[in-house]
């Protein structure tokens, strides 16, 4: 009922709706973000784990910080893991969460914001202090109705500063100089140019302005990440040294290449990549460890949703993995078959795969098959609290599922 009411709604009342509601959490709330510095993150990757990173940094600075991503949502010292199915939660939720922050005495908010949550106004009647591009790349395509028009909707956050405020850019990206040129008070890039970094086997040596940096993290888009988080730093008027303290304190992104240590001769790594730039990020990084075979269990959304990137997720698994098991993500209302068929189209002459639709029967397979020294990659779950079959919500957890069936063995 609720679709059809959606599919019935000319697109400018649900538009008017979002912003009333996002208008009215406001008031109720008490405008609370006006008391708070709050930092927008946007981009397509990389957005959770620079909060991640920065929140840490301002914590070491002494700050109180609260933050909402789809890795997790903090207020003070509490923590837990984002329960929703949806990164940016719904406008009333944003502002209550707001409020509490204040309450628990938070001086900083970092923000993930989605093109999904501006396009559905939920950024709106939030005061901004500074906006962080990442990068972008191709996503959520059909719903935006295009890329240029995805891009446009990430500017708005840019242009929710007024002129007012701080931004920051990877530079690196070629979107860069868009986003750049929006009016701000002040502007900071960042660039592995000067960096002088080193990806090893087992984290990241670079620098930054003569103070280096140990990261124990690896790939390097966890690079980009953390070089984005020393800019938020900066902006803040944050020393180099407390950025590398709180960086070099952390030895693991929940979710995201997140190793699974049981005493196995054998690594296994969860990663929420559901994207073919992310896959081939995570491929080329785990291709260029110790290993004799990679095998990858993964899937595609349904829901409708880019449609266009399954054929080209087989694709890039075929090209970098020696063996497949195709599972479901989430695959809503569509078809879990044809969603795997779709990825099947891009393997081409590749024959190493099968299909194992339940996923935890498909995690249960990869574990039966593994040899020493191999690497087992689960994607596209990451921390997700939920497996969306049809319309029921399946409490999920690639991490505990994992765990348990390696109990099993």
């Amino acid at each position: 009922m609720k679709n059809l009411i959606r599919k019935l709604t000319p697109e400018f009342l649900i538009g008017w709706y979002h912003l009333f509601l996002a208008g009215l959490g406001m008031i109720i709330y008490g405008n609370s973000s006006r008391k708070l510095k709050v930092i927008g993150v946007t981009g397509t990757k990389g957005k959770s784990t620079t909060i991640y990173m920065a929140g840490r940094i301002l914590e070491q600075a002494g700050y109180k910080v609260g933050w909402i991503s789809s890795l997790s949502i903090k207020i003070g010292q509490k923590e837990q893991i984002n329960p929703f199915h949806i990164t940016m939660p719904g406008r009333m939720f944003i502002q209550k969460i707001l409020r509490q922050m204040v309450r628990a005495g938070c001086q900083y908010v970092l923000i993930e914001v989605t093109s999904e949550g501006i396009k559905q106004f939920r950024h709106r009647f939030i005061h901004f202090d500074t906006a962080v591009f990442t990068n972008l790349t191709a996503e959520h395509i059909e719903a935006h109705h295009g890329f240029e028009n995805y891009k446009k909707a990430k500017a708005k956050l840019f242009k929710a500063l007024k002129g007012q405020g701080k931004i920051i850019v990877n530079l690196d990206d070629d979107n860069a100089k868009y986003y750049f040129d929006f009016a701000a008070q002040e502007k900071y890039g960042y660039s592995l140019e000067k960096s002088n970094f080193k990806i090893l086997e087992n984290g990241i040596k670079f620098s930054v302005e003569n103070t280096n940096f140990n990261l124990k993290l690896l790939g390097q888009f966890n690079l980009y990440n953390a070089l984005a988080a020393i800019a938020i730093a900066k902006s803040q008027g944050i020393e180099l040294d407390i950025a590398k303290k709180a960086l070099e304190k952390i030895d693991k992104i929940e979710g995201r290449m997140e190793e699974i240590k049981q005493g196995q001769n054998f690594r296994i790594f969860v990663d929420l990549a559901h994207t073919p730039d992310s896959f081939e990020q995570v491929f080329k990084l785990v291709k260029n460890l110790p290993h004799q075979k990679i095998i990858a269990v993964f899937g595609a959304a349904g829901g409708g949703r880019d449609k266009w990137k399954r054929p080209k997720l087989g694709q890039l698994a075929s090209k970098y993995c020696d063996y497949l098991i195709l599972t479901n993500e989430d695959p809503y209302d569509e078809n879990p078959q044809q969603i795997a068929n779709d990825i099947v189209r891009g393997l081409g002459d590749f024959k190493k795969y099968e299909i194992i639709l339940d996923r935890r029967q498909a995690i249960e397979k990869a574990l039966s098959i593994v040899q020493a020294q191999d690497i087992v990659l689960f994607l596209g779950k990451g921390t997700e609290a939920t497996l969306v079959i049809g319309s029921q919500k399946n409490p999920w957890d690639d991490r505990e599922v994992v765990k348990e069936e390696l109990g099993r063995k």
